[in-house]
């Protein structure tokens, strides 16, 4: 599971399906890294409407604030494109023995992934949801 800030991306890995109590986990996980009001814009997945999770969103009493992508609409969503890139790219040529060598290079690659701003800015560019985003600079 990922969130794309302007600069940067959380991510959580979880050894199976993304279910409700793994939505919380992330969600407080991210919350702990960003101060101020976070607005969560989210896919169709089923969990993100559960009531585990609105209930965790009213318990943050306006700091979390969520809104949905439309329904078929990934092209839209920058996580998707970081996904992508992670597979296609830092992950491309990656035969391991184990679940556990599988689990260490994802992670490595997603922090180096993360330590490139113009590649998260590729991200929102890709996913087109606003006009320009070449307002972010790389000091951000």
């Amino acid at each position: 599971m990922a969130g794309v800030t302007w600069w940067n991306f959380y991510f959580r890995l979880f050894p199976s399906t993304i279910r409700s109590p793994q939505v919380v986990e992330f969600l407080t996980h991210l919350l702990r890294h960003l101060s101020g009001k976070v607005l969560v814009i989210w896919d169709g997945l089923r969990a993100h409407r559960s009531r585990l999770v609105q209930e965790f969103v009213e318990d943050q009493h306006g700091r979390l604030q969520v809104e949905f992508l439309p329904a078929y609409a990934p092209e839209l969503n920058p996580v998707e494109y970081l996904w992508g890139y992670w597979k296609h790219h830092a992950l491309a040529n990656l035969c391991p023995q184990t679940v556990g060598e599988l689990s260490h290079h994802a992670r490595q690659a997603l922090r180096r992934m993360r330590r490139r701003p113009r590649l998260v800015r590729a991200f929102w560019k890709q996913a087109d949801l606003f006009d320009d985003v070449t307002i972010l600079s790389d000091s951000q």
